[in-house]
């Protein structure tokens, strides 16, 4: 499973042939000896082989399927470790400014639903910036879970996999984020289904939410008070599908609706195209 005679003496560090997500997920540890042997170990999946030049390679522990345990909806609204969570954020500055910055999006209002955490624990281990968003119910404006974005100041995401997470056991359904507060939503709103794609359509309508994903675009509620909506459509099956249904069913209500169209897969991709 793997070529032990590609690598020189000392110690390397894989992408598991067996549970790697892809050539950054270096859980595989390896070690080549002077005589050429070798063994490796995965301390996520605990494939474990050895080598030997006179009778080659030899899998000493079969490698555990990895299997993702589903994570049953424990909370209808934010937990206590969330809350707490959004409390250590701070407003968007810094790194945060830096990474929307240089993605060419527009920073959203200090009193809107997105904030920085200049330090922040991935699951794999990771510690480092991230965007916070708070994701509240559409409608009752109810807190119930979180995005996070590990980024970086140049506009790329961290190097960890996944870089971007919801709260697990927390629901998002029927959720936005509102980069935007409330009080600046009067007969018109932008929707999109991502932060970034968002943002990138406030530089031609604001204000802005987003909607998360797909899903919650398309069941996005037809809300009071609101005469025109603008859809940042993502450019594939699920983006054009989710902002044609929300886009029908807020016409039906007698609402001016405009959806977005371009080449590239979404708005943002479009402005740093350009830029």
């Amino acid at each position: 499973m793997i070529a032990w005679t590609h690598y020189e003496v000392g110690s390397h560090r894989l992408s598991c042939p067996a549970c790697g997500r892809n050539d950054r997920d270096k859980t595989l540890g390896l070690t080549i000896e002077q005589d050429g042997g070798g063994v490796a170990h995965c301390f996520r999946c605990d494939l474990s082989e050895s080598f030997r030049p006179e009778r080659g390679a030899r899998l000493t522990t079969p490698a555990q399927p990895r299997v993702k345990a589903a994570t049953a909806q424990r909370y209808e609204a934010l937990s206590d470790f969330g809350d707490a969570l959004w409390r250590e954020c701070k407003k968007l500055s810094g790194v945060g400014a830096a990474y929307l910055q240089a993605r060419k999006c527009v920073v959203p209002p200090a009193d809107g639903d997105l904030r920085f955490h200049p330090s922040l624990k991935h699951p794999e281990g990771y510690v480092g910036p991230a965007l916070v968003a708070l994701i509240t119910d559409a409608v009752t404006r109810r807190p119930l879970s979180l995005h996070r974005t590990w980024i970086c100041a140049d506009g790329t995401k961290a190097d960890v996999e996944p870089s971007r997470m919801l709260l697990g056991g927390h629901r998002k359904q029927g959720g936005v984020i509102r980069l935007w507060p409330d009080d600046a939503v009067t007969i018109g709103l932008g929707i999109a289904e991502g932060i970034e794609t968002a943002l990138s359509l406030a530089w031609a309508h604001k204000p802005v939410w987003a909607c998360i994903d797909a899903g919650n675009l398309t069941a996005f509620p037809r809300l009071t008070g609101i005469q025109s909506l603008v859809i940042g459509a993502d450019n594939d099956a699920a983006g054009i599908g989710a902002a044609q249904a929300c886009a029908q069913r807020w016409v039906d209500s007698d609402c001016e609706v405009l959806v977005t169209r371009q080449a590239q897969n979404d708005l943002n991709d479009a402005l740093r195209e350009a830029a």
